[in-house]
């Protein structure tokens, strides 16, 4: 075991067996198995607010991650990419301060971003016949309807009317709150397949109520997704999933009419990544992460 101390008084723990690596500071921790060639990395991590989680993330994926070959490397030249299988749990995702300052982007972009998922802002943008969007999160999850030719001029659809999933998912913890049935899907086994790039990356929403042992109950939500870009998407997807949580939690109490507050937040990824073309641009940023104090690196949501 070593322990390294900084400046900031903040004790550094990182463990080595013969099965695992531990590392552990004040933002959390994570875990994974030895690296092994040829298989990706299983990485969990562990933090009580979202920027901890992605810093911790970033830092793990950035030591440990598998490097891979991709088909969105620029040049044959650019650096083999870095991912794992990462599983981030963040106890509560609304503890502040919640937003990072150094994800791409800013407060502006944020905001529009959260209203594209949880409003539905950007689905008019959906026309793949028109060289647009073949998907938006908001028009998989809210009005699922299942297509044979995303580009065929009425894109396929085999559904008369599309499905609201939220809604089947307040229905379903209404008639039951102990269902372990309350998930949505975006992927289309019709059509998602034969499509070169353009696939939803977020595959799953599971919603777990559970006692909170005063009467009323805490909403979890775990997200599966199938690749994703740690570096430019991670941050801003985990905002907008938990903005959902907070309006599903919210639409649940007034049904139930009882307390409901929203939970923990796991974040499922089978291939989290940073791309090799970011490495020069974001050196720097992975020496700051290096510091846990990260009082200069975020701002409350509130700011």
């Amino acid at each position: 075991m070593a322990e390294e101390k900084r400046k900031t008084g903040i004790k550094k723990i990182k463990k080595q067996s013969d099965l695992c690596i531990i590392f552990q500071d004040s933002r959390g921790l994570y875990i994974l198995d030895k690296p092994v060639q040829g298989v990706n990395p299983a990485i969990a991590v562990y933090a009580n607010t979202l920027p901890q989680a992605w810093e911790l993330a970033m830092l793990a994926c950035w030591d440990y991650g598998a490097r891979v070959k991709t088909h969105y490397d620029p040049t044959d030249d650019t650096p083999k990419s870095k991912e794992g299988t990462i599983t981030i749990r963040v106890s509560n995702p609304f503890n502040e301060p919640r937003i990072h300052k150094n994800f791409p982007g800013g407060p502006a972009e944020l905001e529009v971003y959260r209203q594209e998922v949880v409003k539905g802002i950007h689905d008019h943008w959906i026309d793949p016949a028109k060289g647009k969007w073949t998907y938006t999160y908001h028009e998989r999850i809210t009005n699922y309807n299942p297509s044979k030719d995303l580009r065929a001029s009425n894109r396929g659809l085999l559904l008369e009317k599309g499905v609201n999933q939220l809604e089947m998912i307040i229905n379903d913890l209404e008639r039951d709150i102990t269902s372990k049935g309350a998930q949505a899907t975006t992927w289309m086994p019709t059509a998602d397949p034969g499509l070169e790039s353009n696939r939803p990356c977020l595959q799953r929403l599971w919603f777990r109520p559970l006692e909170d042992g005063k009467g009323g109950y805490i909403l979890n939500l775990n997200t599966h997704w199938r690749s994703r870009d740690l570096v430019k998407a991670w941050f801003m997807n985990a905002y907008a999933m938990t903005e959902w949580q907070k309006e599903i939690a919210k639409r649940l109490e007034q049904r139930i009419k009882k307390p409901v507050k929203v939970g923990s937040y796991l974040d499922i990824s089978d291939s989290l990544h940073i791309y090799g073309a970011y490495f020069k641009e974001y050196e720097e940023e992975f020496k700051k992460m290096r510091n846990p104090d990260m009082s200069k690196r975020v701002w409350t949501s509130d700011n």
